[in-house]
């Protein structure tokens, strides 16, 4: 489809009030945003309790100096990862599923798709498991009201479904609003733990062996990478270039270290690794219901929102608001079922797979051939782009070689961290085979 047919189809849709979210098409220019719009996206999508379950981890297994530089050094390298990859989905105006076509052809598109499309769906279910966990929690402690996981499971995908299903801009207006009360709410718990505990807490040595600095680096990393390698799905947006490597840096940057470095330190004061806990002991009842329903809201319906979009390029006749829909009926299932009692393992797992995506695409973007990544290139796309589906492979079971056993193999290392592992690997690799086979065609 043309730029101009896709523009009509736009303004056909419009009329006849549709959701229009471009899934299968660029963004117009004119609907592009301000970076500081996305950032906001970007940073209320970091403010998680995942975040504060992976900034206990690393306050009880390391000193508070490691466990701060470890989250810094982590959240630096997920800015200019993401960085790096939104400047791809902001010049192409493409979703990241729509960006592998170019990759690996338009059938070999279809299983990085589903790939995507599923370990975004497996957010959405360790998201909405711990929203069911912790509400049940406060709900039981504030009012005495005592609902099922599976209840409050459905209720909180549904809540999150809600935003996912009108799209980019909905997520937008959501996050610029709630951004700024979570951080309040936040920060006037940690100042009240202050007071009640005050500080030697966070200077006490660790009893335990520490856990090594690249292992926390791999974790914060983690814990964000897939969102880095997606980030076009929010960069394709951007007014500019420009806007979106500013917007992508500070989100991701500031967006991960925060709720994870405030975690630390809560957890540390509290010895305790449960934000809702936290501020029920401390008697924030009320913003505790607020800060978790917000929290987790805006974290996951991008989760389920990169997911339609995967999925939208695998089922391409169906309308997007129909597979947000289905998708997220099926991954609330997952939450019913437990997934987010394996956190960690999950978290392992597609980091080693996903984070080569970003590192192919990256590399053929910047250095093989970016005039092929033209919206009108794709009515003459290959179905299969070999090279780039065996790179793909390849560098995920690097990933796994270099990560520690039980999730990996642990052969050897490379710069500790398995994620950057395979981004820098398959950055490489898709180099090198471009230009053996350019050489020899």
């Amino acid at each position: 489809m043309s730029v101009v047919n896709s523009e009509v189809e736009h303004s056909n849709r419009r009329k006849s009030g549709k959701i229009e979210d471009f899934e299968r098409q660029p963004v117009p220019q004119h609907l592009r945003k301000h970076w500081l719009s996305m950032a906001f996206v970007w940073i209320a999508i970091g403010i998680d309790l995942s975040a504060m379950f992976l900034g206990a981890e690393l306050g009880a297994g390391m000193n508070l100096s490691s466990s701060l530089t470890a989250t810094f050094i982590g959240s630096l390298i997920l800015g200019l990862i993401g960085a790096l990859c939104a400047y791809v989905g902001a010049k192409t105006g493409l979703s990241t599923a729509m960006i592998s076509r170019f990759l690996f052809g338009n059938n070999g598109a279809r299983i990085v798709s589903v790939a995507l499309g599923i370990s975004s769906l497996g957010w959405f279910g360790v998201q909405t498991g711990f929203f069911a966990s912790n509400m049940q929690t406060a709900l039981q402690d504030l009012w005495g009201i005592n609902l099922s996981l599976g209840i409050l499971s459905f209720i909180g995908g549904a809540l999150m479904m809600s935003t996912a299903i009108w799209g980019y801009r909905s997520i937008e207006k959501l996050s610029v609003w709630s951004v700024p009360l979570l951080v309040i709410f936040i920060l006037i718990a940690l100042f009240v733990a202050f007071s009640i505990k005050g500080t030697s807490a966070i200077w006490e040595p660790i009893s335990v062996t520490p856990l090594p600095m690249g292992t926390a680096i791999s974790l914060v990393i983690g814990i964000f990478m897939l969102g880095t390698v997606l980030s076009p799905d929010i960069a394709r947006w951007a007014r500019t270039p420009k806007h979106a490597i500013y917007a992508a840096f500070v989100g991701f940057f500031v967006g991960n270290s925060f709720m994870t470095v405030i975690a630390i330190f809560l957890s540390r004061v509290m010895d305790s690794s449960d934000l809702t806990g936290i501020f029920l002991t401390i008697g924030l009842g009320l913003p505790a219901i607020i800060v978790l329903t917000l929290a987790q809201w805006t974290t996951n319906t991008n989760n389920l929102y990169s997911a339609s979009l995967g999925f939208s390029v695998v089922f391409s006749r169906i309308p997007k608001y129909v597979i947000t829909i289905v998708a997220g009926l099926l991954a609330t299932l997952l939450a019913v079922f437990g997934i987010y009692d394996r956190f960690l393992t999950f978290l392992t797992f597609i980091t080693m797979l996903i984070s080569p995506v970003g590192g192919i695409y990256t590399a053929e973007y910047l250095l093989i051939n970016k005039s092929k990544f033209t919206f009108d290139g794709l009515d003459h796309n290959k179905n299969w782009v070999v090279r780039s589906l065996i790179v793909w492979a390849v560098s995920s079971f690097f990933a796994y070689m270099t990560t520690s056993a039980p999730d990996g193999l642990g052969l050897f290392q490379l710069t500790q961290v398995p994620a950057l592992d395979g981004f820098i690997f398959a950055f490489i690799v898709q180099w090198l085979v471009a230009k053996v086979v350019s050489s020899k065609g």
